[in-house]
């Protein structure tokens, strides 16, 4: 069976209930918590409590997707509405936010699961049994409960700064109104916890749910991951941007256990770029492969492919069986133009298409401001879930690839060392797959030398090349938030998209040749295909095109730009407390306030 139905299976059946605040946990009796540890069977049971946090709409529709606001490759309209999701993506959430709330109560209570699983392995007679193969299953739940705390631990932090820690399974004298913790001494205190269990962790293929559940490649890469958290910059309750003296200390971990699962666990980037993210869709997990770990949700579970992907028109009308599915962010027609023309991962990437409710493609609704995440869509389904069918599509969400892995050794190298030979060789391994290997002299290797001429450009280099890597997986705030660049990039994304509206309304300018309309058809074996991508042409061959407006599209008569333009990014900009600054902290959601009796508050950040 696979870990997607078994934790949720699993779950409801323990001793270890929900509750509804981290501060007011449900008691748990020794008795229970020795009996659940005791063996390995339901040791798993107990651990697999943890993973039920994936499972509520806190992540799988919120943290996982639709809270990770606009960036320079994701956005979306935040200021048309006072919707919960709108205030996040406007920068603008009160402390009555809804969604804000479903992800700090899952957080928490993860946390608290990983908790009582920590104490509970740590304190079982099975840890060391003299089963080798038990006890071996038994130290990788530890590391998969240490490495999901960190995670929702590193998660919190990234959106409320310092935040109560946790570290105690709930008990009958604990202080259950913790204060807030210095976030650098959370992440510190979660990196040291994950590099003393790794050593002790099962690769997946050693594993019965293989890349469904935490592995220790992907504990290795969770080190690296947070480690470039807390050795990057973050925002200071003044609003200042800042990052701490040891910084280097916290590159170099990143460079040493990323090289250390490169020299462990090495492994070639699967060469389809399409397939890794298709095998999400067709239910295929493969081990020693690009995705590390996945979460694992159900048929009936899950939104990708509802909230996030290719778009399908469904409903009880339709002439097809796949249900409905939208795209709550769409990616700015300035990523689009930021790829190679011949890197295979756009097409990929952005979707220029929907799916009909007669299950055919066609041009997507909005055009070029409606530009999809493509890796992935119920479309892409062997079997459509219904006709009624919305979210529950079973579709599993990528939390780690070793593509990453690749890309932040070479961002710690280069930190530590410069653009050094080995820091370009692991650059150069994730683009060659993204060309056809005859473009590798000119897009791999002399483009690689061209940015490597110093640390600084081989720096802005990382930077764009995990835009064009992992545009759609929604981290890309995160990382404009270690790297300190959050509002210059969302200037530089409002300055080039108002570029190309004056160049397609005008026909001069730096991106003059670039189509103001584009010529769309169905090829012959029905799939959407485009004419003319990347210039602008005077007309079509035949009449088998259909013309859209596209850049022309960015310009409006009356106000110049489309108001998405200067509008989706101004909080990120000019117009929020501090300009140039993002704050991206939002206040800890109002029903924590009141349960914690007066320890916490919502201070700093000009709240």
């Amino acid at each position: 069976m696979k870990l997607r139905n078994f934790f949720i299976i699993t779950a409801s059946a323990l001793a270890l209930s929900a509750c509804s605040d981290f501060l007011e946990p449900d008691s748990i009796s020794t008795f229970d918590t020795n009996y659940v540890f005791s063996n390995v069977d339901d040791a798993r049971r107990g651990v697999n409590a943890i993973y039920v946090g994936f499972d509520v709409d806190g992540f799988r529709s919120r943290l996982s997707n639709n809270m990770t606001g606009n960036t320079d490759i994701e956005r979306q309209s935040g200021w048309t509405s006072s919707g919960d999701r709108y205030q996040i993506w406007d920068l603008n959430a009160l402390a009555s936010n809804g969604d804000l709330r479903q992800f700090w109560n899952a957080a928490y209570q993860a946390i608290r699961d990983a908790n009582i699983a920590i104490e509970g392995l740590e304190s079982s007679d099975a840890l060391n049994s003299s089963d080798i193969r038990a006890s071996k299953l038994m130290y990788n739940m530890l590391g998969e409960a240490y490495t999901l705390r960190a995670y929702w631990y590193s998660m919190l932090v990234y959106y409320f700064g310092d935040v109560p820690n946790v570290r105690e399974a709930p008990k009958a004298g604990n202080d259950f109104f913790l204060p807030k913790e210095d976030r650098n001494v959370i992440l510190s205190q979660v990196i040291d916890d994950m590099m003393k269990i790794e050593e002790k962790m099962l690769w997946a293929d050693e594993l019965p749910y293989g890349i469904e559940q935490v592995n220790r490649e992907y504990t290795l890469g969770m080190i690296a991951r947070i480690a470039l958290q807390r050795g990057g910059y973050f925002l200071k309750p003044d609003l200042n941007m800042d990052r701490m003296g040891d910084y280097r200390d916290y590159y170099q971990i990143a460079k040493t256990y990323t090289q250390k699962l490169m020299t462990l666990k090495d492994r070639e980037l699967p060469a389809d770029f399409r397939q890794v993210f298709l095998n999400e869709c067709k239910f295929i997990s493969p081990v020693n492969d690009d995705i590390l770990f996945e979460v694992p949700f159900a048929i009936g579970n899950g939104d990708v492919g509802w909230n996030i992907g290719i778009t399908v028109r469904g409903g009880a009308t339709a002439n097809h069986d796949y249900g409905s599915g939208n795209n709550y962010m769409s990616m700015p027609v300035t990523y689009f133009y930021s790829f190679d023309t011949a890197d295979i991962r756009r097409a990929v990437t952005c979707g220029l298409y929907e799916v009909n409710t007669d299950f055919v493609e066609t041009f997507v609704s909005g055009g070029v401001s409606n530009i999809s995440q493509g890796k992935w869509s119920r479309y892409f389904l062997d079997k459509g879930p219904g006709a009624s069918s919305a979210k529950g599509t079973g579709i599993n969400w990528p939390m780690l690839r070793y593509s990453d892995v690749l890309l932040m050794f070479a961002e710690a190298e280069n930190e530590l060392n410069g653009p050094t030979a080995a820091a370009q060789e692991a650059f150069k391994r994730v683009r060659r797959r993204a060309f056809d290997a005859k473009y590798w002299d000119t897009k791999v290797d002399a483009y690689t030398a061209s940015v490597a001429g110093s640390q600084q450009d081989f720096f802005k280099a990382i930077v764009n090349e995990r835009a064009w890597e992992f545009g759609g997986e929604m981290i890309r705030k995160y990382e404009l938030i270690r790297w300190g660049i959050y509002s210059e990039k969302m200037a530089e994304t409002v300055e080039n998209l108002k570029k190309m509206a004056d160049a397609a309304f005008t026909g001069t300018g730096e991106y003059a040749d670039l189509p103001d309309y584009i010529y769309w058809k169905l090829d012959e074996s029905g799939h959407f295909t485009v004419l003319n991508p990347n210039h602008k042409i005077a007309a079509a061959p035949d009449e088998s095109w259909k013309r859209e407006s596209w850049l022309l599209s960015l310009h409006n008569d009356a106000t110049t730009y489309q108001q998405w333009i200067t509008m989706d990014w101004r909080n990120y900009i000019s117009d929020g407390p501090k300009p140039g600054v993002v704050r991206y902290i939002f206040p800890i959601p109002q029903e924590a306030i009141t349960n914690s009796q007066g320890t916490l508050a919502n201070d700093g950040y000009s709240f």
